[in-house]
């Protein structure tokens, strides 16, 4: 690492500790001896999502936070979970085999996880996603959701 200083290619590491998701580096010159920090961050790959007609976007985790925290208004769902459950979306996507993912499978995520927490917020995103076209396609839903409750899968 360059000293910022004086320019010099040759700096030593003095102190290092992981500071939340960086490394932080305390550093000094071996020329000037002057003390600086310096911070070390993992760059993932950016990930792109396939619609289902076709056009590629890059991976938003806003805009899953946005879908999920909408399927869950004025319902009894925190913050924090529904920041893990963002997180643990996105680390399931960045585990998958290709950066491009289908639509399909983020949506797939979101219910699973929506399902586990609360099942009127599970309907709500279900309603948008699969977009419901009657009330024939909210019965069938929520009678697989009662469905499964009952039998220990819910």
């Amino acid at each position: 690492m360059r000293c910022p200083y004086c320019m010099n290619d040759d700096t030593k590491v003095v102190d290092s500790r992981q500071v939340e998701a960086q490394v932080r580096r305390r550093r000094e010159c071996e020329k000037c001896e002057k003390r600086f920090t310096s911070f070390e961050r993992v760059e993932f790959a950016e990930l792109y999502i396939m619609k289902k007609n076709g056009a590629r976007q890059p991976f938003d985790s806003e805009k899953l936070r946005l879908s999920i925290r909408k399927a869950c208004e004025k319902r009894p769902i925190s913050f924090s979970q529904i920041e893990a459950m963002v997180d643990d979306i996105e680390a399931k996507l960045r585990n998958e085999d290709s950066i491009e993912i289908k639509s399909s499978r983020v949506g797939n995520l979101v219910m699973q996880k929506l399902r586990k927490a609360d099942p009127v917020a599970y309907i709500r995103f279900a309603s948008v996603y699969n977009d419901f076209g009657d009330l024939d396609a909210f019965e069938e839903t929520i009678s697989k959701l009662k469905g499964g409750a009952r039998n220990g899968r819910g």
